[in-house]
């Protein structure tokens, strides 16, 4: 079972179109699968000329922050940014600028996946927020693989990094997923009808993804076929 986001997810999704027997099932977060467009490449590649000369100054980690999450959690003039970006901020100052320009280098140098996407044989369950810049890619991807064996999670209000984002949204899609695979079981616990902690005692609708902001389409899961 495999788990990345964006460009971990590219990288995951080559390995499992190219290894399929040691993939069980991908679990990808706003996937990168196609070459990068012109305008993303020639802006990638100002950013990395920054980034070469000056080092980690504040517009590369403007970009950096707009290319993972949303406007809402990056904040305004009237709103703070939030302890997500602030802690991201931080972690930028540590890196080295020279590290982080590799790894812009090698995805500007990204290939297309489309048609790696059709030797996938293995379930893929993809999360993407609707604010993401990878929302297309993301779309893209979910068109051409066999809708029998994938589903698209998409999140409002929420860019590219769900995991850090949103991540009670992605809590009801995992658990179908993981319970095709018999890795999930629910709790065998009692419960008293009165309880507050009872099933009885919750709202159906509180439990819908719609209410946690997501827009869940079905998973459906491979059954073998009896000999």
């Amino acid at each position: 079972m495999c788990f990345g986001v964006t460009a971990g997810a590219y990288i995951l999704t080559l390995f499992a179109a190219k290894y399929r027997e040691h993939v069980l099932g991908l679990i990808l977060v706003s996937p990168l699968c196609k070459a990068p467009s012109w305008s993303e490449w020639l802006y990638m590649k100002v950013v990395s000329n920054l980034l070469y000369f000056y080092g980690m100054c504040g517009l590369v980690k403007e970009y950096l922050l707009q290319r993972y999450f949303s406007k809402e959690v990056r904040g305004s003039s009237q709103v703070p940014e939030s302890d997500i970006v602030q802690a991201c901020r931080s972690l930028l100052d540590e890196k080295q600028s020279a590290n982080v320009w590799w790894f812009l280098q090698s995805i500007n140098g990204r290939h297309d996946l489309t048609e790696a996407l059709k030797k996938l044989q293995c379930r893929t369950l993809i999360f993407v927020g609707e604010d993401s810049p990878f929302h297309s890619e993301a779309l893209h991807m979910s068109a051409k693989l066999d809708q029998r064996y994938s589903a698209l999670v998409e999140v409002q209000a929420c860019g590219s990094v769900v995991t850090e984002e949103q991540p009670h949204a992605m809590m009801i899609p995992l658990e179908y997923f993981l319970m095709g695979y018999g890795m999930y079981r629910p709790s065998q616990l009692s419960y008293s009808p009165r309880s507050p902690l009872s099933p009885l005692c919750i709202s159906p609708e509180l439990l819908s993804p719609e209410s946690m902001g997501v827009k869940l389409k079905p998973i459906k899961t491979r059954i073998p076929a009896e000999v």
